[in-house]
């Protein structure tokens, strides 16, 4: 007697299912079901940094990132470097001659490298920055905007020099802002600048405001809308990986550290509060994207214990885009890590690293507990092509996820210069 399927014992069912997926991938052409107990997505071995037997993405903002290209060749050492979207960037470089018996007489050479998008090597081209006297040192700072875009100021804040196309030529800008944006340009940064005396310091200025740094010119431009954040705003210079900006400063109400994001190239704001203090003054609060968490850490006085550079105050863990936080980890006199060099390198699963003074330390449950690396500190900051770790003098590794890094040398074997 034939039996129906709504009435067939269930193995049965399950094989005339099966058999029915079968002919229709048949005649469709489509794949059929993958066998039990193998993944569909197809053959290959999970990436480090897996969740639950899932492999990252090697594409978007948290997929594989760039390659660059070795320069250990180039002349002098690495004063600054930045990085685009794409790979590309440019390097300043000194190369400094010292006169141990008569300072005075030293000087050093500013050059620029240039690593063109797709490029196979890095370039020296034309840098409008002066020669310099040995005891002066070199204080130039480099900022990228974006492919073949790149200004450099004297680090003075007296003059500038803005190159469109790969620096093979520049042109002067003046320190002022020009006007004001309703938005953050793709391939901007982001600084703050003094409202009440504009040119004066952070430390002499009565209130600072956020302007936005032109790729189409290198001018800045203050933000029309500004976040809640008290008299003295401290952005997060680019982008984070999902688009977000950051910015921290004081919770005008109870005058506790807090961030605030933008979704929408700083049209908007949305200001969120920090957890509670954790003792003593706020230095600086700097924020990170991760792969499924945002972090902040806070910089202030360490609770006891031997005195550290940039000592960590506290971490803080959102898994909702900032709307809400938790503190993770507060230091102790003798728990490490007490110190933070440059920012949290945020990866799947909860992971996360810290550079601290001494040591890089590890968390595998979102900065609840950590143990230390083997090998040492380094310093971590964003660019728009990942995190960039420099781990030596001329050695720099790169990465978008926090678990699969590109490394790359740069000016090796020139002459050290003097900072």
């Amino acid at each position: 007697m034939r039996v129906p399927a709504s009435r067939a014992p269930a193995p049965l069912r399950a094989l005339v299912a099966l058999l029915l997926a079968w002919l229709l991938a048949a005649c469709t052409g489509g794949p059929g079901p993958a066998p039990a107990g193998r993944p569909e997505s197809g053959g290959g071995s999970e990436r480090p940094g897996g969740r639950g037997g899932e492999r990252p993405d090697a594409s978007g903002p948290f997929g594989d990132p760039p390659r660059i290209a070795d320069g250990e060749g180039l002349p002098g050492r690495v004063a600054d470097l930045g990085l685009a979207a794409d790979g590309s960037g440019f390097a300043l470089l000194a190369e400094c001659v010292g006169d141990p018996a008569r300072p005075a007489n030293g000087f050093c050479r500013q050059r620029m490298a240039v690593l063109d998008r797709g490029a196979a090597r890095w370039e020296l081209r034309a840098s409008p920055l002066p020669e310099l006297r040995g005891t002066e040192g070199v204080s130039a700072v480099l900022s990228v905007l974006g492919t073949g875009r790149a200004l450099i100021d004297d680090g003075r804040g007296e003059r500038g020099w803005f190159t469109a196309d790969g620096g093979r030529s520049w042109r002067e800008t003046g320190p002022r802002t020009a006007g004001r944006t309703p938005g953050i340009p793709e391939g901007a940064l982001l600084t703050a600048e003094c409202a009440t005396d504009p040119g004066a310091p952070a430390e002499l200025c009565g209130r600072e405001v956020l302007a936005a740094v032109s790729p189409r010119d290198g001018r800045r431009r203050t933000l029309v809308r500004q976040p809640l954040l008290g008299a003295h705003p401290r952005p997060m210079a680019v982008a984070e990986p999902d688009g977000s900006w950051w910015v921290s400063g004081e919770d005008p109400p109870t005058g506790g550290p807090a961030v605030a994001v933008s979704r929408d190239a700083g049209r908007s704001w949305t200001v969120s509060r920090l957890p509670g203090p954790a003792g003593g003054p706020v230095r600086a609060v700097r924020v990170v994207v991760g792969p499924d968490a945002v972090y902040a850490a806070e910089l202030g006085e360490p609770a006891g214990g031997e005195p550290v550079k940039n000592p960590l105050r506290a971490l803080h863990r959102s898994r909702d885009g900032g709307r809400t936080w938790q503190r993770t980890w507060t230091p102790g006199a003798e728990r490490e890590p007490r110190s933070l060099e440059g920012l949290p390198v945020p990866g799947p699963g909860g992971r996360v690293e810290i550079a601290a003074q001494w040591s890089g330390y590890r968390s595998l449950d979102g900065g609840r507990s950590f143990r230390e690396l083997d090998d040492g500190a380094a310093d971590v900051r964003r660019t728009p092509a990942g995190l960039l770790r420099e781990g030596s003098r001329c050695r720099y590794q790169l990465t978008r996820d926090g678990v699969r890094w590109t490394e790359f040398l740069l000016a090796c074997g020139g002459a050290a210069g003097t900072d």
